[in-house]
């Protein structure tokens, strides 16, 4: 698949949510990264590529449905379920879901899985949430059972490291490695400061910048049914203390992911009642 800057849809900013560990809140995290590029005017499509779990598939579809039954106007992405096969219909929907977008949010399986792969490699931003856990650090590293000091990347950080230096060759894009910190709990811990330390010296060594992502919140589960997200306040009526500390999270997450601006303002793309649903799945 061509990827360079003479590619069709090189504009499109790809953002790629992996890891091959499950419950570490990816899919949440990626509905909640398309909903605020969304709600700032931009352009967004997603791609869930986990068609057993489809996660962020339900979770938009269930926004689509509350758009219909309340007449709404929430900011509401393309998005489609790859239940694909083939390289070629893989690359036929990519296309399709960059063409005219300004930004690709991708979910993966929590899974070894070649179209997530070839998903990653594409990517402008690769994003690994993980828990402050060393069972998920062991996804991306290994320490001494003793001194918790980093003795080696895994397997998963040298696919990474390998990713990025074939895409430098291919085309001189550099892909920006994320590791997320996801559900982190609000009450500071040994571990938690073990994890982070462990963190910071991996990152040094295979080159990924480490940033605060959403908490261990009630409400992300709570919003599921009805596919709000923490943009949609208005649609909770009122908020508690909890719900404006989850805004700054993901405010902040926002921030620290340093993703494009768009080239111009524009007045968020606001979903109506006749907007069309998702673009079509790829039929295996």
């Amino acid at each position: 698949m061509a990827t360079g800057p003479d590619s069709p849809h090189a504009s499109t900013h790809v953002i790629v949510f992996a890891n091959e560990k499950g419950g570490t809140g990816k899919s949440t995290t990626a509905v909640h990264v398309a909903i605020a590029l969304a709600a700032r005017g931009a352009r967004v499509a997603c791609l869930d590529l986990d068609h057993r779990q489809r996660t962020v598939g339900r979770y938009l579809d269930n926004r689509a449905e509350t758009i219909k039954r309340t007449g709404s106007a929430l900011p509401m992405p393309r998005h489609a379920t790859l239940s694909a096969q083939t390289e070629d219909q893989f690359e036929d929907l990519w296309h399709s879901l960059c063409a005219d977008s300004d930004f690709l949010v991708v979910d993966t399986p929590g899974r070894d899985d070649p179209f997530a792969r070839t998903a990653a490699a594409l990517s402008n931003t690769l994003v690994t949430p993980m828990n402050d856990s060393f069972v998920d650090f062991d996804l991306i590293g290994q320490v001494d059972p003793e001194t918790f000091q980093v003795t080696r990347p895994s397997f998963y950080s040298e696919l990474i490291w390998d990713a990025r230096k074939q895409r430098a060759r291919a085309d001189g894009t550099t892909i920006d490695w994320v590791v997320l910190r996801n559900r982190l709990q609000h009450i500071e811990a040994r571990n938690m400061r073990r994890v982070s330390d462990a963190l910071v010296q991996l990152s040094k060594r295979v080159g990924f910048r480490i940033i605060p992502g959403l908490g261990e919140r009630v409400i992300y589960r709570e919003m599921f049914p009805a596919g709000l997200t923490m943009i949609d306040a208005k649609e909770f009526g009122g908020m508690g203390l909890a719900h404006v500390a989850a805004r700054q999270e993901l405010r902040e997450m926002m921030a620290a992911l340093q993703l494009p601006e768009l080239a111009a303002e524009t007045a968020p793309r606001a979903a109506t009642p006749s907007s069309p649903g998702p673009v079509s799945d790829v039929a295996a």
